[in-house]
């Protein structure tokens, strides 16, 4: 592997769903694999990092800081996890994406090559909602394409393809 972390990727159309790790991510991805499994488009699950937000990489121990490789390899096996626990229909084209850099501008610029933007909602309200803003906030005021934001609870699942049956 390298020496360079991924701070960028470039995607040619599909559904690109955003991934943080939470339970509102989960029902996101799975949302958006529905939908591109019905529309027969490749589904791209990003996880923006910084040195915060990512898991202890396996080399991490006291006294010594693991180069930002091995934290990218701990994100990126941790995304690999989260998307095998969805559960997703295997005939959905699934390619996982971590780049090193703020959730909101790795979303927003990856999102110039895809579809649509599918991203999660923690439901964050409030004084400091509107304080602090929320990357699905912006998503939706700053893609480039077409945003779907999945509430937690408050969703349907897509209906039925009509061409199935």
């Amino acid at each position: 592997m390298g020496t360079e972390v991924r701070e960028a990727v470039e995607i040619a159309g599909g559904v690109l769903v955003g991934h943080d790790g939470s339970e509102c991510a989960q029902q996101a991805l799975r949302w958006a694999a529905g939908l591109a499994a019905r529309a027969g488009l490749d589904l791209h699950v990003v996880r923006a990092w910084g040195m915060t937000t990512a898991p202890r990489p396996a080399s991490w121990q006291p006294g010594y800081v693991p180069p930002l490789t091995d934290f990218e390899q701990a994100v990126q096996a941790e995304l690999d996890g989260c998307v095998t626990a969805a559960g997703l229909d295997p005939a959905v084209r699934v390619h996982s994406h971590v780049l090193h850099r703020p959730p909101a501008k790795g979303l927003i610029e990856t999102a110039k090559g895809a579809d649509l933007l599918v991203v999660g909602a923690r439901g964050r309200g409030g004084f400091s909602g509107l304080l602090l803003g929320s990357v699905s906030d912006q998503c939706v005021h700053h893609a480039p394409c077409p945003v779907t934001v999945v509430r937690t609870g408050a969703h349907r699942p897509l209906p039925a393809d009509p061409r199935s049956g």
